[in-house]
């Protein structure tokens, strides 16, 4: 069983920032085929909003390119989204993933509300 610890959420204002981190104890991040963060909004389906293969690879969705950087730290087993220039669209649960093909385990997600 794959567990994955999420952290960092919180409440913050329009134009703010937060780090979030996605800790995997006990299981080495370099050995999933990718890391991903996710987001879901109230009323809305679960969307991909960055993520980061092996290889270093990165991809980001349109809506939060330029503002979001997806990280890792292979000693820590961590991945990191820095979240910047955040808009009340940013609004979600937010959750990060392990894809280890064909399984994609999942954390428990954390909240992020930006106030207008």
């Amino acid at each position: 069983q794959v567990q994955l610890v999420e952290s960092g959420g919180g409440l913050v204002q329009s134009g703010g920032s937060l780090r979030l981190s996605c800790a995997v104890p006990g299981r080495s991040i370099f050995n999933f085929n990718a890391m991903r963060w996710y987001r879901q909004a109230p009323g809305k389906g679960r969307e991909l909003v960055a993520s980061i293969t092996s290889g270093g690879s990165t991809y980001y969705d349109d809506f939060v390119k330029g503002r979001f950087t997806i990280s890792r730290d292979n000693d820590q087993n961590t991945v990191y989204l820095q979240m910047n220039s955040l808009k009340p669209e940013d609004t979600a649960v937010y959750y990060c993933s392990a894809f280890d093909r064909p399984i994609n385990y999942w954390g428990q997600g954390t909240q992020v509300t930006v106030s207008s």
